[in-house]
């Protein structure tokens, strides 16, 4: 079956929440509908907002797959409260969990671990492994406290950029998902780091909200940082999220124009628009550029988008997903983004970038 092409007619509640302080009776309803009922849920992380069943009903998780029109080789996240939870859904789990649950958790990172045979193989897309984390935002926390661990990838249409803020889970779930909790624009905007822990050595299979430099510094050893992390190309296997399938994709064609060094930005900038003059002259096109450099092609006549500073890299992140949603809405031919240093978070803003694209790179030099 093509799940892209299924028709959903669901009745969905809604409620807005708290960020901080959900209310209890809120999420007590919500726990008995996802754990009793099975229903499917749109709750908010801190990183964007995740689509989720209680985790050891197959039935609720295959509907994630329905909404989300997701291929069902494509692994989910599991979301839980802490270390204990861990156990419920992997097996002969290494020393090193307990450090990063420790140090990094609640947070943005996720490890990849031995998947117990309890866990319905949907969870899971067939593999014997599971991908878990510690979401670090209250009402997660509240709701997985009740339910239990939960199940979940991104709340939006399979291949569409992730939601980060209410109204892009409205457009893309509303008549999907049994249930909304709107709580506001998530705080980091961008998914979170995956790191295979059942390979020797570590592998960074996803970068995220979770910058590489101190995923290495807690583990404590190399990590292994494959092409498919970079975004530079497709796996033929999804082991996490995010590796196989096209993702975080506008509707709109999307062009990348990266550089070796973006040190010199006015002449980086110069680079770009000699693209886009080129690129763009019988069709329409949208410049997505920092606030540094958006003046330089506004004043050549294109119209912009600004995506954050270049001297902020959180700021890029948590504004791409949005930014990308608003270049479908200019109903232009053509997007042409800037590219960014691939250090700290600049590596999960780099693949987010490329895996839109399509893979469609032009490569400038500013020497």
């Amino acid at each position: 079956m093509n799940l892209s092409t299924v028709v959903i007619t669901t009745i969905t509640k809604v409620y807005i929440v708290d960020p901080l302080n959900p209310r209890e009776d809120v999420i007590e309803s919500c726990c008995e509908d996802v754990k009793k009922r099975g229903a499917i849920v749109v709750f908010p992380t801190e990183t964007v907002y995740g689509l989720g069943a209680y985790v050891f009903n197959a039935n609720a998780v295959r509907k994630i797959f329905i909404a989300k029109g997701r291929p069902p080789d494509n692994p989910l996240i599991i979301h839980v409260t802490g270390i204990d939870q861990v156990y419920e859904v992997a097996e002969d789990i290494p020393d090193i969990v307990l450090k990063i649950a420790r140090i990094a958790w609640p947070g943005p990172l996720t490890v990849i671990l031995k998947k117990r045979r309890e866990v319905p193989p949907e969870v899971s897309g067939g593999l014997p492994t599971v991908a878990v984390r510690v979401p670090a935002h209250p009402v997660a926390l509240k709701l997985i406290e009740c339910v239990g661990p939960i199940a979940a990838p991104s709340a939006n249409i399979s291949g569409r950029p992730s939601p980060t803020e209410p109204h892009h889970v409205y457009v893309d779930m509303f008549g999907r998902a049994d249930i909304i909790l709107d709580a506001g624009e998530t705080f980091f905007g961008i998914e979170s780091t995956i790191v295979d822990l059942t390979s020797d050595p570590p592998k960074l299979l996803r970068p995220g909200a979770f910058p590489y430099e101190k995923l290495v510094e807690i583990v404590g050893r190399k990590i292994v940082v494959p092409d498919v992390a970079k975004g530079l190309k497709e796996s033929s296997i999804a082991l996490a999220p995010g590796m196989k399938y096209k993702h975080y994709a506008p509707r709109t064609p999307l062009l990348v124009v990266e550089a070796e060094d973006y040190s010199d930005i006015d002449g980086y900038a110069k680079k770009v628009l000699e693209v886009a003059e080129e690129r763009c002259r019988d069709r329409k096109c949208v410049l997505l550029a920092s606030k540094e450099t958006e003046w330089i092609y506004r004043e050549k006549g294109f119209t912009t988008l600004i995506i954050g500073s270049r001297y902020n890299i959180y700021e890029i992140a948590k504004n791409l997903f949005s930014v990308l949603r608003d270049l479908d809405r200019l109903g232009v031919d053509l997007g042409i983004v800037e590219g960014f240093p691939e250090i700290g978070l600049g590596l999960a803003v780099m693949n987010r970038l490329r895996k839109a694209s399509g893979y469609n790179i032009v490569r400038v030099s500013t020497c």
